[in-house]
């Protein structure tokens, strides 16, 4: 079984991420073109290299990692029902793992998260140089699992057409809706089958 991370086990805290940007769009001038641009460029390396390629001094360069470090080290937190879902996989003689699209933010905050010793192999874009939907972030998570793609599945709220490349794959997938939704908000995942309300809900499917 392989999760996806933002708005799957842990959900994304749009406000407070909100707020985040208003800080850095002071270090970073035309910010909402420039970060809207470049998104891809942040789930690959370093954060502090991203923030140094826009071409900011030393000091700005210092503030916007911290803020944006700060941001995930406080809001990397489980969502409802995630250690227990993955603890009754355990039970179960499943292997876990998670793939996630993200900065290395998540990475240097990775060892204190509450869920971390629940999951049996971690690949993260920042550190692995590839993203979803592309098969072989999907194939790399099966091999650190010890796993074959068919014999997987994967669960996560759509994002990135994660759910189709995760089946291009060779896998399931299933979307995992965040709470109060009764769709998905990624277009691409609207209508997919199977979807669940809850992380508990994928317990029936494997």
């Amino acid at each position: 079984m392989i999760f996806d991370l933002w708005d799957t086990l842990v959900l994304w805290p749009g406000e407070a991420f909100e707020s985040v940007k208003r800080a850095m769009a002071a270090h970073i001038p035309d910010f909402p073109d420039v970060w809207d641009g470049s998104y891809s460029q942040r789930q690959f390396g370093r954060i502090d290299d991203y923030f140094r390629g826009l071409g900011i001094d030393d000091d700005a360069v210092a503030a916007c990692v911290q803020l944006r470090s700060d941001f995930t080290r406080t809001h990397l937190v489980a969502r409802d029902g995630a250690r227990e879902t993955l603890e009754e996989l355990a039970r179960r003689g499943l292997k876990r793992g998670l793939i996630s699209v993200c900065s290395s933010d998540v990475s240097d905050a990775w060892d204190g998260f509450e869920l971390a010793p629940h999951l049996d192999a971690v690949v993260l874009s920042c550190d692995v140089g590839m993203t979803k939907p592309d098969p072989a972030i999907y194939l790399l998570a099966c091999e650190r699992l010890g796993v074959e793609p068919e014999d997987c599945l994967f669960a996560g709220d759509g994002a990135n057409d994660e759910l189709a490349g995760a089946e291009r794959a060779g896998m399931r997938a299933v979307c995992v809706l965040p709470p109060g939704r009764n769709e998905p908000l990624w277009r691409e995942a609207r209508g997919w089958e199977p979807t669940v309300d809850s992380l508990a809900g994928v317990l029936s499917l494997v």
